[in-house]
């Protein structure tokens, strides 16, 4: 089963998908960790969110900002991948948009059973500058696509799940 969980910032998405991994399997889980500690509050929610894992079961962080597609084909099932939103910010970060294609068709066919989080930012208005909208046109394709190859869908408002498909 593939679980895709989407949402507004901070709406619960990690603790939702941290949850549903310790309902779901009761084997440890391999939890894909994207994001980097470029700053001291980036640090500071890294630290957190490995604290939360820690309080709450058996995961196996394996961290890679870049090469989704591998990590998810070289760890072992299931997988939670957190976040999507900053693997797009690391590609763009490290000059690395012409993988998009390549690394997200690679995960999609990689990904058999787990829960991937994403953020929707389908619901604001078009940002005033190109590398935003960019962002936001590789992240709509990206949540686009991994929604179609997933079982259930699942949007998070103010920490409540709302079933999608």
């Amino acid at each position: 089963m593939i679980i895709f969980i989407t949402g507004g910032i901070k709406s619960g998405k990690s603790r939702r998908a941290l949850e549903l991994a310790k309902q779901v399997w009761n084997v440890p889980v391999s939890f894909i960790a994207t994001a980097e500690a470029l700053d001291d509050e980036m640090r500071l929610r890294i630290k957190a969110h490995q604290e939360e894992r820690a309080a709450l079961g058996s995961f196996v962080t394996i961290e890679e900002p870049i090469a989704l597609d591998q990590a998810v084909a070289g760890a072992n099932p299931p997988v939670l991948v957190d976040c999507i939103p900053l693997w797009i910010n690391n590609l763009m970060y490290y000059q690395r948009e012409p993988d998009f294609h390549p690394i997200l068709e690679g995960f999609i066919r990689s990904i058999r059973q787990g829960i991937l989080v994403s953020n929707e930012t389908g619901l604001g208005n078009v940002p005033f500058d190109e590398t935003t909208r960019r962002y936001n046109l590789l992240l709509a394709e990206a949540n686009r696509r991994i929604a179609a190859r997933a079982d259930r869908v699942e949007f998070m408002v103010s920490g409540i799940p709302l079933r999608v498909k």
